[in-house]
């Protein structure tokens, strides 16, 4: 049976996420699901939109009735595992939870804004294919090439919601000159990579700001780097997800929701935000240092 949610919701909506598309690609309506689990529809929706959690033995069981591959129902059962863990997650990699099985995908795909701030490297939603495996590479060395270009490719295909047809979300990044300015690869992939910067940037959903180094001491500096996600209202106009604020380390990544953390990054994005120059200065800015790493 179905347990009663506790913590952090991110675990249950990211499972609740994966089953309910498990479900689609097995052609199996909700009611025919439900009965085979011997459940209520109810509960069934309510799983699949995060709102209870699951013991790991009953994961198994729905992947296997979904046929979901091996690797993919230890992630799962995995997440069923994480949801008794306190409001804020930490998920450490390859810890209870498998490394190849990325959880932030899911919610990134499934927000409605997207704002971040970048002081080290360019996010993996605008980054170019040859910057990507600079990064891939080095980030996972003695892995083949054949799962170095695995990794790539997943990565490159992300970049498809920047542009879908169907309700593309507002991206609104804010890099740091230190981002621009070190040789990733080469000068070349870096003048390619600030190219596709500038590029992005004149899409309608996509507004992409940089703050100088001149600029000194500014909001970003204290907060670090973060991604925050926003996500679509239900028919009453209330979210339908908590706003997520994902914060990345070395050994795992951060996932905060509770509303006075929340409120803190809403203010230090909206401050970064202000202080950075403007898109046109930046596209500006962006394409001089194309221009320096082609000299």
């Amino acid at each position: 049976m179905p347990a009663r949610p506790t913590g952090t919701t991110v675990p249950r909506r990211q499972l609740g996420r994966h089953l309910r598309e498990l479900r689609s690609k097995a052609r199996l309506t909700v009611k025919a699901a439900a009965e085979a689990m011997e459940w209520s529809e109810t509960t069934m929706w309510r799983i699949e939109n995060g709102h209870t959690s699951m013991r790991g033995h009953d994961v198994e069981l729905i992947c296997r009735i979904y046929g979901a591959p091996a690797k993919l129902t230890a992630g799962l059962v995995g997440l069923a595992k994480e949801t008794k863990n306190g409001q804020s997650w930490w998920h450490a990699y390859g810890d209870v939870i498998p490394e190849s099985f990325d959880l932030y995908i899911g919610l990134e795909e499934a927000a409605e804004r997207l704002s971040s701030y970048q002081s080290e490297r360019v996010p993996g939603l605008v980054q170019t294919e040859d910057y990507a495996r600079t990064l891939i590479r080095a980030d996972n060395l003695g892995k083949s090439d054949e799962e170095i270009e695995r990794r790539v490719q997943v990565r490159i295909q992300r970049q498809a919601l920047l542009t879908r047809t169907i309700e593309p979300p507002q991206v609104n990044m804010v890099l740091h000159e230190a981002v621009l300015r070190p040789v990733i690869g080469s000068s070349e992939i870096m003048a390619c990579q600030l190219a596709r910067l500038a590029e992005v940037n004149q899409l309608e959903n996509v507004s992409v700001r940089v703050t100088p180094f001149t600029h000194g001491l500014h909001p970003g500096i204290m907060s670090g780097q973060f991604v925050m996600m926003q996500f679509p209202g239900n028919g009453d106009g209330r979210p339908s997800e908590p706003t997520t604020i994902y914060v990345e380390g070395f050994t795992g990544a951060l996932y905060l929701e509770k509303p006075e953390e929340v409120a803190r990054y809403e203010a230090a994005f909206a401050s970064i935000w202000e202080s950075a120059l403007s898109e046109a200065n930046s596209t500006n800015f962006l394409d001089q240092v194309a221009k320096d790493f082609r000299k």
